[in-house]
């Protein structure tokens, strides 16, 4: 099966112009036992928009989490090549212009919000912007709570203060991955609407992974969907519905149609990347 290659001009102005991630044929592997090699992504190629908000849905293990991590320079891909406004991911992550959150919120539990906010500047040997630290409180909802430690918020107001954090240095793009797993459903809804508020008001190009297909289909300009392991790209499906969506958006018809179709390629009959 070729990699789906998804909206390339062919002008190296527009695309730049265009787009902020670019993946030309992407794979990686790990090692695995006895010196074999376990590949987590088939070649993979796709574009992200500037200011678009992609999310990758796939099944366990299928190399989504994997594809996000080679975006964050956490990870190298075997071959092929991704690169984020022109640059290699390495280049921006030296100089602190990727944001990333993961399921784990990873707050430093002896400092208080305020401080866990501004500890980005303290890595990078920056002053630290109080006043930009306070924008961002308010953005996320957590104005009042700022010399609060950890342990005194709940699951949500920790991933907020985690978002906080990942965009406090002005980043070019916001990698998620997985922010809300941990969450029970309502906490979950409730910061699929902060999420959206917050991407709404900062306009940040935006990759989630993630395992819900409603919260797929709320927060995404486009989803993608992996195969199973090695993970390549199975559908790429635009999501259409006018902004900013309403919750009730989900109770509509083509709100259900469309997680359906997306739930029906999470499948095991597309788990080793059976065309879609």
């Amino acid at each position: 099966m070729k990699p789906l290659l998804i909206d390339v001009p062919t002008d190296a102005k527009a695309f730049a112009d265009r787009f902020a991630i670019q993946a030309v044929a992407v794979t990686k592997s790990f090692p695995a036992e006895r010196g074999r090699m376990l590949a987590a992504l088939a070649e993979t190629s796709l574009n992200v928009g500037r200011g678009e908000f992609v999310a990758i849905l796939g099944p366990s293990g299928c190399g989504k989490s994997t594809l996000l991590r080679l975006m964050a320079a956490l990870e190298t891909p075997t071959t092929g090549t991704i690169s984020i406004n022109g640059l290699p991911p390495h280049a921006l992550a030296q100089t602190h212009r990727l944001g990333v959150a993961f399921q784990d919120h990873a707050l430093l539990p002896w400092l208080n919000v305020a401080d866990n906010v501004a500890l980005p500047y303290r890595v990078a040997g920056l002053r630290v912007d109080r006043q930009r630290i306070g924008e961002l409180l308010a953005l996320v909802g957590l104005t009042g709570f700022e010399k609060m430690r950890p342990k005194q918020l709940s699951g949500g107001m920790r991933q907020r203060v985690a978002i906080a954090r990942a965009l406090v240095l002005n980043p070019e793009v916001l990698l998620l991955d997985e922010p809300f797993a941990a969450l029970d459903a309502v906490t979950r809804r409730q910061m699929n609407l902060e999420l959206q508020r917050i991407w709404s008001a900062s306009s940040i190009t935006t990759v989630l992974v993630t395992h819900d297909v409603n919260e797929a289909v709320f927060l995404a300009d486009r989803v993608i969907v992996l195969s199973g392991r090695p993970g390549r790209i199975l559908r790429n499906i635009e999501i259409d519905f006018a902004r900013p969506r309403d919750p009730a958006v989900m109770r509509s018809e083509s709100f259900h149609r469309l997680a359906d179709e997306l739930t029906a390629l999470l499948a095991p009959e597309h788990e080793q990347g059976g065309a879609a």
